[in-house]
């Protein structure tokens, strides 16, 4: 749906320096800025995530609820992953300058970067993107009904889950990372190259 958009009011604005909006920050190599109508009032249903990672940094699994995904890539090289929902399988799509995956709304997907330097630009038909990450689905579901509805340990449960003590975003942690220096054996190794072509909103 269209907002109206007053373009005679002068409070409307019609640019804006991403490079000024943190959405996330992991270290001086790895965050994410972002653009929506909090940053750019003129916005009518599209935002983006200016995306910076370093090789096997990952862009946590997580879902838009409200918004499809377009993820291009500027540089380096990304295998973004998506779960399909419909034939219940992990669909890998490597993407390197120049190429797109595209993610539909409300699908669990996770990007990983290939290289360093990796740049990407996630783009989404909304004017502000919800998202839902599985750090928070992990770390805020009762581990006790974890363990009833799967047949778990509880204790076993939290013990895998006390590392995360709040939101990811970008992982894996900078300790350890620390602790891997040789961490270079991305689980998820690179497909085939795909052919074709402000803060966000957290629910808990």
């Amino acid at each position: 749906m269209v907002k109206y958009v007053d373009y005679t009011d002068p409070k409307i604005t019609y640019t804006f320096d991403v490079n000024k909006s943190k959405f996330f920050k992991r270290d001086n190599h790895n965050y994410i800025n972002v653009l929506g109508e909090q940053q750019l009032n003129s916005l009518e249903n599209v935002s983006l995530l200016d995306i910076y990672l370093s090789k096997d940094i990952v862009v946590e699994p997580h879902v838009h609820q409200n918004a499809a995904e377009l993820v291009y890539c500027i540089s380096g090289s990304a295998t973004v992953s998506l779960l399909n929902p419909f034939s219940k399988k992990i669909q890998n799509y490597t993407i390197t300058a120049g190429q797109v995956a595209n993610v539909p709304q409300g699908w669990w997907h996770y990007e990983i970067a290939n290289t360093n330097n990796t740049h990407l630009l996630a783009i989404f038909d909304a004017p502000t993107p919800e998202a839902i990450f599985g750090s928070d689905l992990l770390r805020l579901t009762p581990p006790e009904l974890m363990a009833h509805t799967y047949s778990m340990d509880v204790n076993k449960w939290k013990s895998t889950i006390s590392p995360i003590h709040q939101t990811t975003i970008l992982g894996p942690s900078i300790s350890r990372t620390s602790q891997r220096q040789n961490y270079s054996a991305n689980p998820y190794p690179p497909q085939p190259t795909y052919q074709h072509p402000y803060q966000l909103p957290i629910y808990y």
